[in-house]
């Protein structure tokens, strides 16, 4: 398109007035002139108090503050703590890493910890994580106990290989998770929650992995790093859900990866459903479809079956900025 026909005769000699200027210059100087790239402007005309609007109304949306991690993390170590629970004391520098008070205990002052943090949580309420390797997973249980009587709930407990004789999960404990040997004469607790237990439970029984023993099952860096994203979005992550909840127990397989959800949804299964095309469709390992519902992983599911999915929990979404206010004169 010739130049002169975007514009009006006036305005276009002007313009090209203008560039043979530059491109004189340019030559004066030795340089060679830019390609013109022909671009259609459309003129309109403007008040001054459109213009003032549509300039306020062009400041960009302030992005949302940064969620602060809140919570306080209480870990305790089994017998002879120091010597066979320093996975503990190393989770709990992670998570002070990460940014969150942590502090590591031996099992035998538990009573003492539980009623310090009574106290605190009256003074300032923040989400409470227990965990607890051996005798310090019984200890974590004992310690939601306590709060239970104060009507204190705890955010999430999470026991490790703790021993047989650990009481089951109360019903203040929101997110329970139990990762444990169940041959195990040192640990192999496998708790169970009380009746009518209204959270997330999840139960993992590590003992086909024979790489795991009661003074390694407490130092699994694969095991920390999921805790500690568990922990960094509890105070963002809502327990109470309007759907059902499904309990998990699994025995993980040999050679397989540790994977800790947080607790089952279930599903109704449609026409032609298989397990196998649902591990597939929600990106899971056949096995975790097969140890919570029993049959042929290659059969078509009965449609409507009550089908358990093993689920993460997801912090609820953030609310949107609010648009600054502009004014209409």
């Amino acid at each position: 398109m010739n130049i002169t026909q975007a514009f009006s005769r006036p305005l276009a000699i002007v313009i090209a007035t203008g560039l043979l200027a530059v491109a004189c210059t340019q030559s004066a100087q030795g340089g060679s002139t830019a390609p013109i790239r022909q671009t259609a402007i459309h003129r309109t005309e403007t008040s001054p108090a459109q213009a003032k609007g549509a300039a306020a109304a062009a400041v960009p949306a302030p992005d949302p503050a940064p969620v602060v991690p809140r919570g306080r993390v209480y870990l305790f170590r089994g017998a002879l703590g120091p010597i066979f629970s320093t996975g503990m004391d190393r989770l709990a520098e992670k998570i002070v890493r990460a940014g969150l008070p942590a502090d590591t205990y031996e099992f035998t002052i538990c009573p003492l910890i539980a009623s310090r943090a009574i106290d605190k949580y009256r003074e300032d309420p923040q989400p409470i994580i227990l965990i607890g390797h051996s005798m310090g997973g019984r200890c974590a249980l004992q310690f939601s106990e306590k709060l239970q009587e104060e009507g204190i709930p705890v955010s999430l407990v999470v026991t490790i290989d703790p021993a047989h004789l650990s009481p089951s999960v109360p019903t203040n404990v929101e997110r329970f998770i139990n990762i444990f040997l169940s041959k195990n004469v040192l640990g192999g607790g496998d708790i169970k929650p009380v009746a009518g237990f209204p959270g997330h439970y999840a139960s993992y029984d590590l003992e086909e992995h024979d790489e795991v023993s009661h003074i390694t099952i407490d130092k699994m860096d694969a095991v920390h790093q999921q805790l500690i994203a568990k922990i960094l979005e509890i105070s963002t992550t809502p327990a109470k859900i309007d759907e059902e909840i499904a309990q998990l127990r699994y025995a993980v397989p040999p050679k397989e990866p540790i994977e800790l959800w947080d607790s089952g949804m279930v599903i109704a299964a449609r026409p032609g459903d298989t397990l196998q095309a649902l591990a597939s469709e929600y990106h899971l390992p056949l096995w975790s479809l097969t140890e919570m519902n029993p049959g042929p992983d290659n059969s078509p599911l009965v449609p409507g079956q009550r089908v358990i999915i093993p689920r993460h929990l997801a912090p609820a979404p953030a609310a949107p900025p609010e648009q600054p206010m502009v004014s209409r004169r």
